[in-house]
């Protein structure tokens, strides 16, 4: 990687996100870690269609929203009552259920969260991400490289868990370092005018 490159990935952000987690095993990850040396996208795993339909039709709306503010929000209700009666018919949980807005610091080279659950170095950990407020759906996954107890909530332990891209496809490499750049220029702008004021 060029010293470029290499700078440009290490710019860091804390932003909150839509964010879902969970531990894999070796064998899943090694599986397609395989399948995308042979070109396969990580994206064709079983349940990612209906969650990028759902990612892709709240980016549409966001976008609509600068034109037509009334239609988007009417449109938003009526995507909001469809999947609450497709998850009635379903009877199920959905990843949909699992994402949660979560405070993250996020880089070009890796992630860390919170998360309740305790990891080791060395777990890989299944991500998935949507960036606020373009709603930009990501899917990778990460090598814990530390977790360190941050403190309780309601008498539970909490975890800020440390970790470093395992799997990921360098156009949501390129996203991530785009969104911090976004992320540190408003930071930058609001300090601005705050001494301003």
């Amino acid at each position: 990687m060029s010293e470029g490159r290499n700078r440009r990935g290490a710019v860091r952000a804390t932003d909150r996100v839509l964010l879902a987690y969970k531990k894999v095993t070796p064998e899943k990850f090694t599986e397609i870690a395989e399948d995308y040396q042979q070109g396969i996208s990580i994206y064709t795993q079983e349940g990612l269609g209906d969650i990028q339909l759902y990612i892709g039709a709240h980016t549409a709306l966001e976008r609509l929203r600068n034109r037509d503010p009334d239609l988007a929000d009417f449109l938003k209700h009526l995507d909001n009552k469809l999947n609450i009666l497709l998850k009635r018919v379903k009877g199920e949980r959905s990843l949909f259920d699992a994402l949660k807005l979560q405070k993250v610091s996020i880089s070009g080279r890796g992630i860390a969260f919170f998360s309740f659950e305790q990891f080791t170095p060395g777990d890989l950990v299944e991500i998935h991400l949507a960036l606020l407020p373009s709603y930009s759906y990501l899917y990778f996954f990460a090598r814990v490289t530390q977790c360190e107890q941050d403190g309780e909530h309601q008498g539970r332990a909490i975890y800020r868990i440390g970790s470093e891209f395992a799997l990921v496809m360098e156009e949501d490499r390129e996203k991530l370092v785009q969104h911090n750049f976004k992320q540190q220029s408003m930071a930058l702008r609001s300090r601005r005018q705050a001494d301003e004021d």
